[in-house]
């Protein structure tokens, strides 16, 4: 992970859920599994983070939806937008790579869960790519 010089910020379209990471942000993992094409309507683009460097600056919009046995996701029941994957397994926390206010300096690196791409798209930016994920129930 890459130390941010600043606080890197972000949140929802509408303003409902503003957050702010204090510290190192992953470089950005692409996943193409079946959940997040049908939560994002495309692939999703997350970096990630320790849970202790992510603070919520506002929250009344953000819900949260248990999308699986070992997983959450946090979005905005007012605008719709998807800004979390928490994982039950780990003590970090992925954050859409495009809620945040940019610039932010991170770049693709990997893509995970290949097999699940749909045929619309092809995968060309020379990052890595993984069938499916490179650590157990991680598709984020």
């Amino acid at each position: 992970m890459d130390e941010p010089t600043q606080p890197m910020r972000g949140g929802c379209l509408c303003g409902a859920v503003r957050y702010e990471v204090d510290g190192p942000l992953r470089n950005v993992v692409g996943c193409h599994c079946g959940q997040c094409l049908k939560t994002h309507g495309n692939y999703a683009a997350y970096s990630a983070t320790d849970k202790k460097n992510l603070r919520l600056i506002e929250d009344r919009g953000l819900a949260w939806y248990k999308s699986s046995d070992t997983a959450r996701r946090g979005f905005c029941r007012e605008c719709g937008a998807s800004l979390f994957w928490e994982p039950t397994f780990a003590d970090y926390i992925a954050v859409s790579a495009g809620s945040m206010d940019g610039p932010t300096g991170l770049k693709v690196v990997r893509h995970i869960f290949t097999q699940d791409k749909p045929d619309w798209y092809e995968i060309t930016d020379g990052a890595e790519q993984v069938a499916a994920s490179m650590y157990t129930n991680d598709p984020a």
